[in-house]
């Protein structure tokens, strides 16, 4: 329940500049007690009126959280002159607060407010102090303007101060013509906010703005799917249910949007499709980068590779199959090769292999993969340094927060070859980004495994490669023979080929754990990962090696509901441990936890010093544990993959979820030694072989699948996915088919 106070802000013992989150002390004549909020304006002497709750902290006990704020200025001369006193305005201090007082009386704010330069004949107050005064008087008025308008719109402090910092003080007005310029513009604003602000400030719903920033969100929406494109008979659908607008007016905005650049609208496949510009690009980049790559001279190396091949496998004691020597032998007469093949085939050998002929023929050779743990295990394997993408092309952030590449076509990266693993991870963005930064004349390698799920962002574009049949591309299906003793690569390429998988052999790898209902499935799943296999295997840590994989978000075995399960398992509540709770997710420090957007912005600090100290960018997918929440500072620090320390102000806190069970999906690019994945029925875009490749792939040691038989028996044989809108392979065959190219 709702309640108002009223009293005189007695000290600030807390204040974020980022945030605007204060912590206060607030003097009510009777008592003084403290009140904590988003007040960004508040400042020491101001006589306020509160509106909020009364809530019990852990640390601090009983305090007010306000939800609305609005100060009372004082009327009277006395009270004018105690009011700039305190310090309230900078460059106002008690002398010149007195002196501006016996000069404009009780006229003082008045003046301040809508005729500040009067002030300038008072004495003590020259340029330089007026300046000051000026704008730290216009600064906090324009801020406190902003807040009370737009939170009467419906928006909150911390939306409020975002649109203050991109807009100043012309922010009422920039957003008064055009509400959807927030869904543009700021993060943390959709359509569906600007859309109620709109509505709320008298905007018509058949606006062009509203109809454009419409088509925009759907596209977005699309893209965020996988998809770099969408077909117009779609999205003119989705629109219209959207907006509730006519065909007509959608069709007339599409249109306008194309003419002023905002989307690209192709033919693909003969279907009419409608491309957001960041994608279009990255498609046209990557499609020309690739075959000026693929069809440039490179480097020679006078050396006979097959003879190096047979020293490299003497010196391991090997053999290679035909399909592996193949994979090495091409990696030096192309410019660009891809190896894909599952679990097994001998992938990282191969790396192992192209990178010793390379370096005993004097050639650099730098190695990269999407993400830090793909990268960590690249580097464990080859016995050289390898580094995720953003570092190789020394991601970096201006002063207006925005990320950039230090990397590129004008500063490339300096080698003579590339190997890129894990690549089935690699949306167009980040492909367009790295093929800029890759100078004529040097190889790229391209290791992946097709099979698996897509990459999270937009594109397919290890497959899309693939079958433009532009590029050498050797797929591997050999597997090795310490591969065959393991159950976890035999089911997989048995999954991978419709066949159901080897289950509860003794001594094995691979086990299925028959439960009816789901219930059950998550009491077993409890069950195994808190006291069942850390007593099998006393090596494995709970936390660290065993990892609960699922295909969904919701549901009884969705993603949410296994976290807050496991997490009263696994980390429950204690004295000791400090919490933060955010809408209806706790956090606590020990806490397994997962990045789930890209942040180019967060700055970390390496903890064993290897490689760079630190740098910026915390990616999707990353994954860590709580070290400490700091109610005082208002952050909450992470420990990524044993090695990376982020702090994370409570602003970012969004950004984070709970990881002791993540969706299968997230799980690319990462190995652990055990996994657990429920098999129950589900959708079948969801429930298919590919998800379930992707998950028991995800293991080095044991995979345990609980659930319903008839649930594996299906997801085995449903080849059905959600189909993934994409055009570079389209492109490749375009360009490769023309004469242009054939000349």
């Amino acid at each position: 329940m709702a309640e108002y106070l009223n009293g005189i802000v007695e000290a600030i013992v807390f204040k974020s500049e980022d945030t605007g989150y204060v912590v206060s002390k607030i003097n009510l004549e009777k008592e003084i007690i403290n009140a904590v909020g988003i007040v960004p304006f508040m400042k020491e002497g101001q006589n306020v009126k509160l509106k909020g709750e009364w809530v019990i902290h852990k640390q601090f006990g009983k305090q007010f959280n306000i939800e609305e704020y609005e100060e009372i200025l004082p009327d009277s001369i006395k009270g004018i002159e105690r009011y700039l006193s305190t310090g309230i305005v900078k460059g106002i201090g008690p002398i010149t607060a007195k002196r501006l007082v016996e000069r404009f009386k009780e006229k003082t704010l008045e003046v301040l407010d809508n005729d500040i330069d009067k002030i300038k004949g008072v004495e003590g107050i020259g340029q330089k102090k007026f300046e000051i005064i000026k704008e730290s008087y216009n600064e906090q008025r324009e801020l406190k303007d902003i807040i009370l308008y737009f939170q009467g719109h419906g928006m909150t402090t911390n939306q409020c101060i975002k649109v203050y910092k991109a807009f100043g003080a012309n922010a009422r007005d920039i957003v008064a013509n055009n509400p959807y310029i927030l869904s543009d513009e700021i993060t943390g604003i959709g359509f569906i906010t600007a859309d109620r602000i709109a509505k709320s400030i008298g905007i018509e719903p058949t606006s062009q703005f509203r109809i454009q920033s419409g088509i925009i969100y759907i596209l977005n929406q699309f893209s965020s799917s996988g998809n770099t494109y969408m077909p117009k008979d779609e999205l003119v659908k989705e629109t219209i249910k959207l907006l509730g607008a006519t065909n007509e007016l959608v069709d007339g905005a599409l249109y306008n949007l194309t003419v002023d650049s905002r989307v690209k609208v192709e033919k693909i496949d003969g279907v009419e499709s409608v491309f957001a510009l960041p994608y279009y690009y990255c498609e046209l980049g990557v499609t020309n980068r690739i075959i000026t790559l693929s069809l440039e001279n490179f480097r020679s190396i006078n050396a006979d590779v097959e003879f190096e091949v047979g020293v490299f496998e003497k010196k391991n004691n090997m053999k290679f199959a035909d399909s592996q020597k193949e994979a090495i032998v091409g990696a030096f007469e192309n410019g660009i090769e891809i190896i894909t093949g599952g679990p097994g085939t001998g992938k990282t050998t191969i790396i192992k292999a192209i990178i010793e002929i390379y370096e005993n023929n004097n050639m650099k050779v730098v190695l990269g993969a999407p993400t830090g743990r793909a990268a960590k295990r690249m580097s464990e394997s080859t016995g050289r340094e390898a580094k995720t993408i953003h570092r190789l092309l020394e991601m970096g952030v201006n002063d207006d927060g925005k990320s950039y590449y230090k990397r590129g076509e004008n500063e490339p990266l300096e080698a003579d070859v590339i190997i890129i693993d894990e690549a089935s991870m690699i949306d167009v963005m980040l492909m367009n980004s790295l093929l800029k930064a890759i100078k004529l004349g040097t190889r790229l390698i391209i290791v992946g495994d097709v099979d698996q799920l897509p990459s999270v962002g937009a594109g397919n574009v290890l497959k899309d490669l693939i079958e433009s049949n532009f590029i050498k591309v050797v797929r591997l299906r050999d597997i090795f023979r310490q591969g065959q003793e393991s159950l976890i690569v035999v089911n997989a390429h048995k999954i991978n080929n419709g066949e159901m998988p080897v289950l509860n052999r003794r001594d094995g790898d691979f086990f299925f754990e028959n439960k009816e209902d789901v219930n059950e499935i998550l009491r077993t799943i409890i069950d195994l990962i808190n006291r069942r296999l850390p007593n099998y295997n006393k090596k494995w840590d709970n936390f660290r090696d065993i990892q609960i994989l699922t295909p969904t978000r919701k549901g009884v075995l969705g993603v949410q509901n296994l976290n807050n399960q496991l997490q009263e398992v696994l980390n429950p509540k204690a004295k000791h441990k400090k919490e933060k709770e955010l809408k209806e997710v706790i956090f606590r420090e020990g806490d397994k936890v997962m990045q789930t957007k890209n942040n180019y912005s967060l700055k970390w600090v390496r903890i064993n010093g290897d490689g760079d100290n630190e740098g910026v960018g915390v990616f999707n997918g990353d994954m860590g544990y709580i070290e400490s929440i700091n109610d005082e500072e208002k952050n909450i620090t992470v420990i990524f993959d044993d090695e990376r320390r982020v702090v994370y102000d409570y602003v970012y806190l969004d950004e984070l979820e709970l990881a002791y069970a993540i969706t299968i999906h997230k799980s690319q690019g990462s190995e652990f030694k055990v996994i657990i994945t429920p098999a129950f029925m589900g959708s079948p875009f969801l429930m298919n072989k590919n998800l379930l490749y992707t998950a028991i792939t995800r293991a080095k040691e044991l995979v345990v699948v609980v659930g319903l038989p008839k649930a594996l028996q299906y997801m085995v044989t449903n080849t059905r996915s959600v189909e993934r809108y994409s055009s570079l392979k389209n492109r490749i065959l375009d360009i490769t088919d023309s004469e242009v190219l054939s000349e």
